[in-house]
């Protein structure tokens, strides 16, 4: 299959040569056999299904959990001349039927579907009456109730297996970590598919955490620092966080719109329109925003309030720099986004042991956060996967992390909890250890005990960041049934008796590391004419998009556009060389782009024979 599969890479898709294991997925999928597939964000996960879609009879059915995801898809597919289209409620009934009928003539290559329409009688009546290419089961951790996106409806689908044992099923997802894999597999009957884990490694995000201080604040200063006028994604926990900071970027001048369930769905739909359709604008949102966005070019994902999980924030940060360019993965975080998490995992309704399961999870995640190791490492080894040299493209490998034994430090603060009761929070334990003045620790009678101003050597900047350390690795825990006090775990003992160190972290309290600049200009040299050629394809992409009622990258993605500036395309033919552009995309747009690329090399070329002849008139006067 693998000349075929070349061939429809570049003639169809635009692309040279495969990535990774994709040529291997694709011919054992093509060749009729199970897969289950972890590439990540950006990695290339769709292809392994839609190019055996194409070498295969029939239609290839893909369950996809949202439609602006099916949309998105559909639509880029038919810029490339695939017959594609998807089966959803946002269709009109004339609309459904003409889908349905062009199916049962075998006019349709790829088809999109909810699961639950997928598994309703009338839908499975009509894959009877059809030839199936094959099933490609879409961000396949939603069917594993350890996921970060579950969605009950994907249990049902190992009924594909029974009712059309002959098909293959491909099983795709960005991230899954081994309860959430081996979900997948019992849960999909995947027991004997082939598993295929690409490398987690995204390197073109830089990956950066803050303490949070004026957090608001913080995220101007990011953005308007690194990414101005650039598209990003910023991530809050609440409703109400959302449309606050929505609202504040706005007033600073940012396009920054809101995106949560507690709107209505017209207006989140209208939002999430904007967003996909223009360059430049930032969406606010709680983790409802994401699973089904396919825009290449967001340079940021920013979290104001900690995700649940490391395998959350890692798919929520691979929703930055799909197309390769550098991104950024900035997070601000703090103990009250601790608090505050732990207090949602108690009060839940789930059973004891997902509650203890997710407590692990975020344990995982604030190690990372406090981790003084390369963050990529920490993140890579939560995968299972080794990254053997520091990665030199975080904020740790960047502004290196001074680290001590804090064993004493830690002893004073164990004792402090222990002595006073194990009832207080740290802003008051600080009191204690400093000294500070505090007309509520003599009424305890604190103020005589043996941990009351030994502290005093260390800032309460210090002891603030030691507690949230100890809070991370797991010597103490927040009362959470209580007043939010600070409690020892069997953790602490040996430490509390000596017999067990402490590491512990210096914050940065000089400048931090400098988030990557992420521009696209970074594949061409910058000069004023690449910029100025660069502006006037993004026109054409844009007004061509619109002309069409798709998004910009669905014409062509940035890094398309970037090799156009750098290797200058005069003909058809070379057009052709450039990546992302196949041979329907050549006929539909390669003049019009041939025609800007030509303007600006007249342009460049007056403006080089002006200065030629300017140089020689002065020659003349000297």
């Amino acid at each position: 299959m693998s000349d075929q599969a070349r061939d429809i890479l570049r003639t169809v898709f635009g692309f040279p040569s495969f990535r990774g294991e994709q040529e291997a997925i694709i011919d054992h999928v093509s060749d009729g056999g199970d897969a289950l597939v972890l590439m990540p964000t950006g990695g290339g996960k769709s292809l392994c299904y839609q190019l055996p879609a194409l070498i295969r009879p029939g239609t290839a059915v893909v369950a996809s959990p949202l439609i602006a995801l099916m949309k998105d898809q559909v639509a880029a597919l038919r810029q490339m001349g695939v017959d594609a289209a998807f089966l959803n409620s946002s269709l009109t009934p004339s609309e459904s039927y003409q889908i349905q009928r062009a199916v049962r003539e075998s006019r349709i290559d790829l088809l999109y579907v909810a699961p639950e329409r997928l598994l309703t009688e009338p839908f499975l009546e009509l894959l009877d009456e059809i030839e199936i290419a094959l099933f490609a089961i879409d961000e396949a951790h939603c069917v594993s109730q350890w996921g970060h996106d579950f969605r009950p409806e994907y249990l049902q689908l190992d009924q594909l297996k029974e009712r059309y044992p002959g098909v293959p099923r491909i099983a795709t997802t960005a991230t899954a970590d081994g309860p959430t894999r081996k979900d997948i597999v019992e849960r999909l009957g995947l027991q004997e598919a082939r598993r295929f884990v690409a490398g987690f490694d995204r390197p073109n995000i830089r990956y950066s955490v803050v303490l949070k201080n004026s957090p608001k604040q913080q995220l101007l200063s990011f953005i308007q620092g690194n990414h101005p006028g650039e598209a990003g994604i910023v991530y809050c926990l609440s409703r109400r966080s959302v449309d606050e900071t929505a609202s504040w970027l706005s007033e600073k001048g940012l396009r920054a719109l809101p995106y949560h369930a507690g709107m209505g769905a017209v207006q989140r739909q209208r939002n999430q329109d904007i967003f996909q359709g223009q360059d430049g604008v930032i969406m606010v949102a709680t983790i409802a925003f994401g699973m089904g966005i396919d825009k290449s070019n967001v340079r940021f994902v920013a979290h104001l309030d900690l995700p649940k999980s490391l395998e959350s924030y890692y798919q929520e940060t691979g929703r930055a720099g799909r197309d390769g360019l550098p991104a950024n993965a900035w997070m601000a975080y703090g103990m009250a986004d601790v608090v505050r998490i732990r207090a949602m995992l108690e009060a839940s309704q789930a059973e004891d042991s997902h509650k203890r399961m997710e407590m692990q999870r975020l344990n995982t995640l604030l190690a990372y956060c406090e981790t003084a190791r390369c963050r990529r490492q920490v993140l890579l080894d939560y995968f299972g996967e080794d990254l053997p040299e520091k990665c030199g493209n975080c904020d740790t490998c960047l502004v290196p992390v001074e680290t001590y034994d804090g064993s004493q430090e830690a002893q004073k603060a164990l004792s402090c909890v222990y002595r006073t009761g194990q009832r207080f929070g740290a802003g008051y334990l600080i009191d204690v250890l400093r000294g500070t003045p505090n007309e509520r620790i003599p009424r305890f009678g604190h103020d005589r005990l043996p941990t009351f101003g030994v502290g005093a050597d260390l800032s309460k900047k210090e002891w603030s960041s030691l507690f949230r350390q100890m809070v991370a690795g797991g010597l103490l825990r927040v009362d959470l049934e209580g007043y939010g006090g600070l409690q020892l775990t069997a953790a602490a003992a040996p430490v509390l008796r000596g017999e067990e160190p402490f590491q512990a972290r210096r914050d940065p309290s000089g400048r931090a590391a400098s988030a990557s600049k992420a521009r696209p200009q970074a594949t061409f040299e910058e000069t004023p004419e690449n910029q100025s050629l660069w502006e006037a394809l993004r026109d054409l992409r844009l007004k061509l998009a619109r002309r069409q009622n798709v998004p910009p990258y669905v014409i062509f993605h940035d890094t398309a556009l970037a090799e156009m500036v750098s290797r200058r395309p005069q003909s058809l033919p070379e057009m052709l060389t450039i990546t992302g552009v196949g041979q329907t995309k050549l006929d539909k747009y390669g003049e019009a782009f041939l025609q800007v690329l030509e303007e600006a090399s007249e342009e460049q070329d007056q403006a080089e024979s002006n200065t030629s002849k300017n140089l020689s008139i002065s020659a003349g006067v000297l």
